[in-house]
């Protein structure tokens, strides 16, 4: 029987073979969330909002034990990890305080307000997820999706199996009844049939441009739903009269958080030409200054890439960028041993066209490319197949709200690295994929928005 690994990416070593689902557990899977969304779409909203108040609890009284496999499935620093699970935690208590206001039927613009909008739910969701964040990226939707009335089934990184059934575990513990909440560990094949089979009425996917072409794709074809988030090649501008101390630290944590794996990472750091210098000495300084080793240790900064073979491909990337013209001025290895770690990088002098500029590099790499001006910074920044985040930082914050507005993004965070948070939506434009999640657009995207008008 096929099987997924897991494996340790600081000791090297295995720690779990999961069988792939046959189609005979596929089918279970698909007749469980089928059979939970009947009964679940009928609850009590209150229900559902106090159910997801019992999973913050679950989740902080499970912290640990969560932390330690993301530390050992793919090396997330334990205090990254135990950030993660709270933030989590909020995310359910947010959503159990504003979410059942955000479904609650809106009154229609027409006479006598015999018309109005009502959210139902859609059925069950299939969730194709990665492994960088197992889980808050997996919650940030179901918490929505399962508010909403909606079942959700979690096809996951086979690398994180571990994180996520000890989630489903604890989300088990919490309440959430079966088949409201399942995990499949499915192969493509078995996605594809998934997505084209009638129990499923929609698809979520974070991950690459690849998987996500091939998801949109497939259920096009099925004419259902689909919310991609995929990847990007974030900018992170610097104008010269922004605080550079402040900037730096900003441009520090939106590159090296998490080794560099995040979606909306600060992969491009562009700076103004009058403060290029400046911003590379103090920026090459502070990278030098950061701690990598063991993700168990609480004073790890980084810890070892997730997979070996995106280590290989990142380092595919900064050679051939170096190749390209650039200058390293730190790193730009595979760092030798058992440890999955690749030196924390910094190039400078990146042009557009460069490896670096144009594709999207998953890991602890900085580009620096200098701007002549703040036009040329966004012209730049728009030069690009993705458009997830930004960041721009400048003192004149309404000059730098009036930049925002130019970026081809779907966010921009002015003297603050991006990030996510259940207040605000978050999703892209561009490769960058389509639809959002978090806030009340997360939440009504699997909805049906039905109009109900009284003659």
């Amino acid at each position: 029987m096929s099987a997924t690994l897991s494996r340790n990416p600081f000791t090297g070593e295995e720690i779990r073979q999961t069988p792939l689902a046959t189609e005979a557990e596929v089918e279970i899977a698909l007749n469980a969330t089928s059979t939970a969304f009947q009964h679940w779409r009928n609850s009590e909203i209150g229900e559902r909002s106090q159910l997801l108040r019992a999973i913050a609890g679950a989740l902080r009284d499970g912290a640990r034990p969560l932390a330690e496999m993301m530390a050992d499935e793919m090396g997330k620093p334990i205090t990254q990890g135990l950030a993660e699970v709270e933030k989590s935690a909020h995310l359910c208590e947010w959503y159990a305080a504003n979410g059942p206001a955000f479904l609650a039927p809106e009154p229609a613009m027409v006479e006598d307000n015999n018309a109005w909008v009502q959210y139902l739910p859609l059925g069950p969701v299939l969730a194709v997820m990665p492994w960088n964040f197992p889980v808050w990226q997996v919650l940030r939707g179901a918490v929505p999706i399962i508010l909403a009335g909606n079942s959700y089934l979690l096809k996951p990184a086979p690398n994180v199996m571990g994180c996520s059934l000890l989630l489903a575990e604890i989300l088990r513990k919490a309440g959430v009844p079966e088949g409201v909440f399942a995990v499949v560990n499915a192969d493509n094949d078995a996605v594809a049939s998934m997505i084209r089979d009638r129990r499923i009425a929609a698809v979520t996917l974070t991950g690459s441009v690849r998987a996500g072409a091939a998801i949109a794709a497939l259920a096009g074809a099925a004419i259902k739903k689909s919310v991609l988030e995929l990847g990007g090649a974030d900018a992170f501008i610097v104008l010269a009269d922004a605080d550079m101390d402040a900037a730096v630290k900003g441009a520090i944590a939106g590159r090296f958080m998490n080794g560099g794996q995040i979606c909306i990472a600060a992969k491009r750091i562009i700076v103004e030409a009058p403060v290029y210098e400046e911003f590379r000495d103090k920026f090459v300084a502070a990278v030098k200054e950061m701690t990598l080793g063991d993700p168990h240790d609480e004073n790890t900064y980084i810890g070892p890439m997730a997979r070996y073979d995106l280590r290989d491909e990142l380092d595919e990337q900064v050679q051939a960028t170096i190749a390209e013209g650039a200058e390293c001025l730190t790193g730009g290895f595979a760092m030798q041993g058992e440890a999955n770690f690749y030196a924390p990088t910094v190039l400078s002098n990146v042009r557009p066209g460069m490896t670096s500029f144009r594709q999207e590099l998953f890991g602890p790499v900085a580009s620096l490319i200098r701007a002549e001006d703040a036009d040329e910074a966004i012209a730049m920044a728009n030069d690009s197949d993705f458009g997830l985040g930004g960041s721009l930082w400048s003192r004149d914050r309404e000059k730098a709200a009036a930049l925002a507005a130019r970026l081809e993004t779907g966010g921009v965070f002015i003297n603050s690295p991006s990030f996510s948070d259940p207040r605000v939506p978050i999703g892209g434009v561009k490769q960058s994929g389509f639809g959002r999640e978090l806030s009340h657009f997360g939440i009504r995207e699997f909805t049906n928005v039905q109009t109900v008008w009284k003659a």
